[in-house]
């Protein structure tokens, strides 16, 4: 059985217009042809199918909140591989690289975006009070921060108040109150002086996500995420660059810490990095227990 599986693979990728990371590398797939190369990556290591899968979206257009719900308050569709912003390229690359078979993606994306039910209200939105602890909780991801940032790694906090959902920004995201989410959440952060110094040490797959100053009208303080690449003698950031480059790309990752420290009207201060796992029964399967605040 599995052989004639990886016969079939073969011939529908021998149908695509290449086999190696071009730009817009899913799009140019078909369905069947993305199932043939999910099955030929699935035996892979999970490290090495995020940097095949990431790969893929080289070239992919930038484009703001691309997926939504497909109805209602943000009917954008729910999957698309034609254009991706940072999160969605991260959420997206997760769930192919994750997913044992093609059939497991959608499922694997809903459980990713939502802490429960697939509705605009239960979506992920915050990433320090939301998205984090809720893919933490079901095994998709693990905070490393620490393991690679060692001393240099320090304890920050991100404050919700009822002040925070006055602001504008906060306003736009249309959450009722009752979903709006109140308190002081933390995660290890690397200062941004320090990160060169463990660059190096940090494998290739491990999400990587960009921290700025508290502000008390900022509903976040994560502002940017990609995967961490180690290619050659340097590490690079592989994610959707909107305003420089309009794509996901790599990018050498001591020229992005060099234009990011330049940033002075929301400072940044540091990364967080996280560690992508095969999910918990709770990260494959819905759980009403698993609610956003």
């Amino acid at each position: 059985m599995a052989l004639a599986v990886s016969l079939t693979a073969a011939l529908l990728l021998a149908q695509a217009p290449v086999a190696a990371p071009t730009p817009g590398g899913w799009a140019a797939l078909s369905p069947e042809q993305r199932a043939a190369l999910l099955a030929l990556e699935a035996p892979t290591p999970l490290a090495e199918r995020l940097l095949h899968v990431s790969g893929r979206f080289l070239g992919t257009p930038y484009l703001v909140s691309p997926l939504g719900e497909g109805m209602g308050v943000d009917p954008d569709p729910t999957f698309r591989v034609d254009a991706v912003d940072c999160l969605t390229f991260v959420e997206q690359s997760m769930a192919l690289s994750l997913a044992r078979d093609e059939s497991e993606v959608a499922s694997l994306l809903e459980r990713i975006r939502y802490a429960s039910t697939p509705v605009y209200e239960d979506r992920n939105h915050l990433m320090e009070a939301q998205w984090l602890p809720n893919n933490v909780r079901k095994g998709f991801v693990v905070d490393v921060t620490r393991r690679y940032g060692g001393e240099d790694t320090v304890r920050v906090q991100k404050v919700l108040t009822s002040l925070t959902w006055q602001s504008r920004s906060s306003q736009a995201l249309t959450l009722p109150p009752e979903r709006q989410p109140k308190g002081t959440f933390s995660l290890n952060m690397l200062p941004l002086d320090r990160i060169l110094a463990h660059a190096r040490q940090i494998p290739t797959g491990t999400i990587l996500l960009v921290l700025r100053e508290d502000l008390p009208l900022k509903a976040t303080r994560i502002t940017h995420l990609g995967f961490v690449v180690q290619k050659g003698r340097r590490t690079w950031l592989r994610h959707a660059a909107r305003n420089r480059y309009g794509r996901v790309v790599d990018e050498d990752l001591e020229s992005f810490l060099t234009r990011n420290a330049k940033y002075d009207k929301w400072r940044v201060t540091g990364v967080s990095l996280f560690e992508v796992h095969p999910p918990t029964d709770e990260g494959r399967e819905p759980s009403a227990s698993l609610r956003s605040p």
